[in-house]
């Protein structure tokens, strides 16, 4: 039998739609993504508001970008339903179901009652600012990937969150998944050495992803910049790639 998610759990919903992955190692795959409200950090690049709306808007059907409201919050069921409907109606299209934000760990309470009926629909791919491992690991046995920002402070203008961003790649290292780093012209070199020297210790099966700051949908960071950097990080871990966002380029959601 099918897991049925618990019907009084609701979550804060700012979108769902149907769109391509942008970042990453899995860039250009088609992921139904379900966008939540809030977040515990405050990033000064960060262009998504994370206040939870009145209403939230979903695709009607996937990649149209046509869209119809529901009230806040929205019951787990009600999302559960939706998704695997989409699933049945547009049939290996779909790599997963990407959670994103804001920060989706806010919400891990009713996540776990969710996640295991998700899971029945398509993969779950967490993405998440990698600074709330407690909140991580009772979700672990119901994700599949996780794509983790790692925070410069000179880039983000946050508090380091070293320590939280270890404990969080110990515990998901077993998962498939990568590190990213979002990086400006102003970036702190000892910083992004300082980051590279984490995945180096704590997540050597993962690669990291240096993501130029996006600026007018375009890369805010020169080549001969991004080549600088990823030397940098290079000299202690090797496994470390350039990847800008693609979904702003193509105008894309």
């Amino acid at each position: 039998m099918p897991v049925q998610p618990t019907p009084v759990a609701e979550l804060p919903v700012i979108e769902v739609f149907s769109s391509i992955q942008g970042e990453g190692p899995w860039v250009g795959c088609r992921q139904v993504f379900v966008r939540l409200a809030e977040c515990n950090l405050k990033c000064r690049y960060c262009d998504t508001p994370t206040a939870p709306p009145d209403v939230c808007r979903i695709e009607t059907l996937p990649g149209t970008e046509e869209f119809k409201t529901l009230p806040n919050p929205v019951p787990v069921d009600v999302l559960f339903l939706l998704l695997r409907d989409w699933a049945k109606e547009t049939p290996g299209l779909h790599h997963s179901i990407s959670l994103t934000g804001g920060e989706p760990l806010v919400h891990s309470d009713a996540l776990t009652q969710v996640l295991p009926a998700l899971r029945d629909v398509l993969p779950v791919y967490l993405e998440t600012n990698g600074t709330l491992p407690e909140a991580l690991e009772p979700l672990l046995p119901h994700l599949d990937f996780i794509s983790m920002d790692l925070k410069l402070p000179s880039v983000a203008g946050v508090t380091p969150q070293w320590e939280d961003h270890r404990q969080f790649l110990r515990l998901g290292w077993n998962l498939p998944g990568y590190v990213k780093v979002v990086v400006s012209e102003q970036t702190c070199e000892e910083e992004l050495e300082e980051a590279a020297t984490l995945v180096a210790e704590e997540a050597e099966n993962k690669d990291l992803i240096l993501q130029p700051i996006t600026l007018d949908n375009q890369p805010g960071v020169s080549g001969q910049r991004m080549h600088q950097f990823q030397e940098v990080a290079a000299r202690v871990y090797p496994r470390v790639r350039v990847i800008p966002q693609v979904h702003p380029i193509l105008g894309a959601l």
